[in-house]
C-alpha cells in the first residue's frame, strides 16, 4: 500500500513537471522576484471587481509600470463583488465593499503585505445598509465611511488598532426624491470623500439631486463619530442631475461634479466648504445619455476626465483654465464598454479605463499639451474590471 502511495506522489510530481505546471511555491518565488525587481516608476495596480456576474474571483494585485504601462500579475485576494477599493494612508490595509446583496452588504479588510504584493483577508463589518457603493477613509486612517446606495445612507466604521473594521455606528440615512421616477424615487448615496484639508466630508446622492457636507472631526475615537450632525449642509443640483462622483481641482479652488442622469460636469467655486455653482457642461450630446460614470482632475490640474457609459462608450476630455477653474471641451477618447471606472498614473502620463464588459483594462497615454489620449494597446486582461486603485511599491 506505501509503495502505490509513493509511486502516485512521484507520478504527480513528474505530470505536473512535464506540463509545465508551476507548484505555489514556484508562483511565490515568481511573484517575489517581479516586486523585488521593482524601480521607482513601478506602483502597484489593485484592481475591484465584480465576481457575481461570472469569471472573476475577486481583487487582483499587479506591477504596473507608470512610465511605460507595462505590467505584471502578482496576486488574487478572494472576495465577494468587492467593486470599489480604498487603500489606508500608511498604506498597510485595503478596504473594499462587498455588494452580497440585501442584508449580506459589507465592508471588507485586507492587509496589504507589499514585500510580496499580496492581499490577506481580516475581516469583514456588515454595513447595516443595502447596496454599498463607494469606499472612503480619513487622513487619520482611523475611520472608514461607505455610501450605501440601496439604502440611502453612509455607514461609520471605526479602525481598531489590527486595521480591522468595527461595527458600522452610526449609519445616517437620507430622505428625499427627484423628477426621475426610475432612477430618483429615493435617496441612493452614490459616493463619499473629504476635502483635500481633511476637514470636511461631502457626499453625493444621486436620488435627491443633491450634495451633502459635513464638518469632519478627524477620527473616531472614545465613541464620538467622524461627522458632526449639527453641521449638515446641502447644496442643491439642477432637477435630474442624478449626482455621481466628484473630484477636486489640486489647490482646493473649484470643485467637480459629474451626473450620472444629466451626463453634465458641473463646476463649483470651492471656498471654506462651501460650493457656488458656475458652470454646467456636457460630456456628450448623445440623446439620452443616462450613465456617465467617473470623473477626475490631472494631476497637474490642467484637464479633467469623465467617463460616459451605456451609449457613446468613452472618456470626455476638458481643458481647465487655471485662472477660474471653467472647463473648455478638447476631445472625446472612444473605450471598451462600459468604462465604470478609470485612474490617472500620480505622474500624469498614462490614464487606465476599466472597461467592464469587455474584460480588459486599457492603458492610454496622455499628451501634456492637449489632454488627448492614445491607446497603448497594452491591456491587461481581467473579468469585470470596476474600480482601479495605486500604491506605491
Amino acid at each position: 500500500m506505501k509503495r502505490k502511495i509513493i509511486f502516485a506522489l512521484i507520478f504527480a510530481v513528474l505530470f505536473a513537471a512535464c506540463t509545465g505546471r508551476k507548484t505555489k511555491k514556484e508562483d511565490m518565488d515568481t511573484m517575489n522576484k517581479v516586486v523585488a525587481s521593482a524601480t521607482p516608476d513601478d506602483m502597484f495596480l489593485l484592481v475591484g471587481t465584480y465576481t457575481s456576474e461570472g469569471g472573476s474571483q475577486g481583487i487582483y494585485v499587479y506591477k504596473f509600470d507608470t512610465e511605460t504601462g507595462k505590467s505584471d500579475s502578482l496576486s488574487l485576494a478572494e472576495a465577494v463583488n468587492p467593486s470599489y477599493l480604498v487603500v489606508s494612508p500608511d498604506e498597510k490595509f485595503v478596504y473594499a465593499v462587498g455588494e452580497n446583496g440585501d442584508g449580506e452588504s459589507t465592508a471588507v479588510t485586507f492587509a496589504f503585505d507589499k514585500g510580496r504584493g499580496v492581499l490577506q483577508y481580516l475581516n469583514s463589518s456588515n454595513t447595516e445598509s443595502p447596496g454599498p457603493c463607494f469606499i472612503e477613509i480619513d487622513k487619520t486612517g482611523k475611520s472608514v465611511l461607505t455610501a450605501n446606495y440601496g439604502g440611502g445612507s453612509i455607514s461609520i466604521f471605526q479602525v481598531n488598532d489590527d486595521g480591522t473594521l468595527s461595527s458600522a455606528d452610526p449609519v445616517i440615512g437620507f430622505e428625499g426624491s427627484g423628477p426621475d421616477t426610475t432612477r430618483q424615487e429615493s435617496s441612493h448615496l452614490h459616493s463619499v470623500r473629504f476635502s483635500p484639508d481633511g476637514k470636511f466630508l461631502f457626499a453625493a446622492d444621486l436620488g435627491t439631486d443633491k450634495i451633502y457636507r459635513y464638518n469632519a472631526i478627524g477620527s473616531v475615537f472614545e465613541g464620538q463619530p467622524v461627522l458632526s450632525q449639527a453641521s449638515l449642509k446641502e447644496f442643491s443640483t439642477p432637477a435630474g442631475t442624478g449626482p455621481r462622483h466628484f473630484d477636486f481641482y489640486p489647490n482646493g479652488k473649484y470643485f467637480y461634479l459629474l451626473g450620472e442622469l444629466s451626463g453634465d460636469v458641473i463646476v463649483y467655486d470651492y471656498d471654506g466648504g462651501d460650493l457656488k455653482e458656475k458652470q454646467v457642461i456636457a460630456t456628450d450630446t448623445v440623446e439620452g445619455l443616462r450613465g456617465s460614470a467617473d470623473i477626475h482632475v490631472s494631476p497637474d490640474g490642467k484637464f479633467l476626465y469623465a467617463s460616459n457609459r451605456l451609449k457613446a462608450d468613452g472618456i470626455a476630455i476638458f481643458s481647465i483654465d487655471p485662472d477660474d477653474g471653467t472647463l473648455t471641451k478638447a476631445g472625446y477618447q472612444p473605450t471598451g464598454r462600459h468604462p465604470r471606472n478609470f485612474v490617472i498614473t500620480p505622474n500624469g502620463k498614462l490614464l487606465l479605463v476599466a472597461s467592464r464588459d469587455d474584460n480588459k483594462i486599457q492603458v492610454f497615454t496622455i499628451n501634456n499639451e492637449t489632454g488627448l489620449l492614445t491607446d497603448t494597446g497594452q491591456d491587461i486582461n481581467v473579468s469585470k474590471p470596476v474600480c482601479l486603485k495605486f500604491a506605491t511599491m
